[in-house]
């Protein structure tokens, strides 16, 4: 293991803090790194293994996509990208997509459709952009511009301009923003990065109100929330409030490098056109084999509704722990995107589960991030529970 850790550390740029640990295999709810150790996975890839690993059907797509197309670029159609199109659509009730190669390419995708709309209406281009604090959205300079954390943004100034933050669910540091010239207010429906913070219905009554009011466009970030993860295909649903462009990433490929933004008829016709936008990978067939057939998957083993199955449960483990440990504040989160807040840095916590073989990760300095794969059943939520409950104890005393 550390010799491989030693030829990373020399041959890769370091812009990652890894944890000392060789991955090698996976299979189900579990990883192995190289010398054979067991780790239940309650991360899955930041969100990204929603079917968890190795699902067979799955893999087996992907298999079948390699032997016949892997690659034509936008010049020409192909069919895993129209299959995966029209099954997105289908899901989420919104009418037009773009596939990316990634989440921050998604919302780079939604700032220019914004801007392009705006400008469509009255030739200027000096339309901004309502974010917020707390809120993460990629390392790209336009998602980066979009992200409220200004360490992130500070050392790569100046950003793309003409975006202001306000403070999600406080409707009235939005309203302080709005003038005649915001184009859209984007923000995650449950933040991530920032501390696993939902919306509250009020505020996204409120906001799309507003922008109904006055021709702004909504858009949500479902990255990390979307695919099921909160008990709905994507986190807005769970509000009844239809974003007019949306960003999709992560679980959406379940381990495909992959992302899409997507679109409303009103928006499609009136912003992007040919020549605006583009991508050379974007709507790949391996890519999008892995779209098509996760969706197909989703449907046929029901998993969104096991999610709703699962999170009481889940939910109830974790208030015990809340209850019996001082230093835990609080839970938060929807479905099977769920928060410890607590009152000291959760990094030596994280470290002794890691230890024992259980692998969580933070949110900022003091929450602990539960973010399994969506196929979990009660003995794996009583395992984690049990690692994580031993590394707890063991930090209580600690300052």
């Amino acid at each position: 293991m550390k010799t491989y850790i030693d030829q990373a550390e020399q041959a890769l740029l370091h812009t990652y803090n890894r944890y000392q640990i060789v991955f090698d295999k996976s299979e189900g709810m579990y990883m192995y790194d190289i010398e054979g150790k067991k780790y239940l996975d309650f991360y899955s890839g930041i969100g990204v293994f929603a079917l968890g690993h190795h699902y067979k059907d799955y893999d087996e797509a992907l298999k079948n996509q390699i032997d016949k197309l892997l690659h034509t670029s936008n010049y020409f159609y192909n069919v895993p990208a129209v299959d995966a199109a029209t099954k997105l659509k289908e899901v989420s009730g919104l009418d037009r997509v773009f596939f990316t190669n990634s989440g921050a390419e998604a919302v780079e995708g939604a700032i220019k459709a914004a801007r392009k709309y705006a400008y469509l209406k009255d030739g200027q281009t000096d339309h901004e952009i309502i974010a917020m604090e707390h809120s993460f959205h990629g390392r790209t300079m336009g998602a980066l511009s979009v992200t409220g954390n200004k360490h992130y943004r500070e050392a790569f100034e100046p950003m793309i301009g003409h975006v202001k933050f306000a403070n999600m669910n406080d409707f009235d540091s939005v309203l302080a923003n709005v003038t005649d010239k915001t184009c859209a207010i984007m923000f995650e429906t449950l933040q991530g990065e920032g501390g696993i913070y939902p919306a509250s219905q009020e505020f996204m009554d409120k906001v799309k109100a507003l922008c109904e009011e006055k021709d702004i466009l909504l858009i949500l970030d479902e990255i990390q929330c979307g695919m099921g993860r909160t008990g709905k295909m994507f986190a807005w649903q769970n509000y009844g409030v239809k974003p007019d462009i949306m960003t999709v990433a992560k679980a959406v490929g379940c381990g495909i490098p992959v992302g899409a933004f997507l679109m409303t008829e009103k928006v499609a016709q009136n912003s992007l056109v040919a020549g605006d936008h583009g991508t050379t990978y974007g709507g790949n067939p391996l890519a999008c084999a892995a779209i098509a057939k996760v969706l197909d998957l989703f449907a046929e083993n029901n998993i969104v509704e096991h999610v709703q199955e699962i999170t009481p449960y889940l939910e109830e483990k974790l208030d015990a722990l809340v209850a019996k440990y001082d230093f835990v504040e609080t839970r938060r989160g929807l479905g099977l995107m769920q928060g410890l807040v607590c009152n000291k840095p959760v990094g030596p916590i994280l470290n002794d589960c890691l230890e024992n073989g259980l692998i969580l990760i933070n949110a900022g300095a003091n929450i602990i991030r539960f973010l399994p794969p969506l196929i979990l059943t009660k003995e794996h939520i009583d395992e984690m529970c049990e690692k994580l409950d031993k590394a707890m104890d063991k930090a209580k005393d600690i300052s």
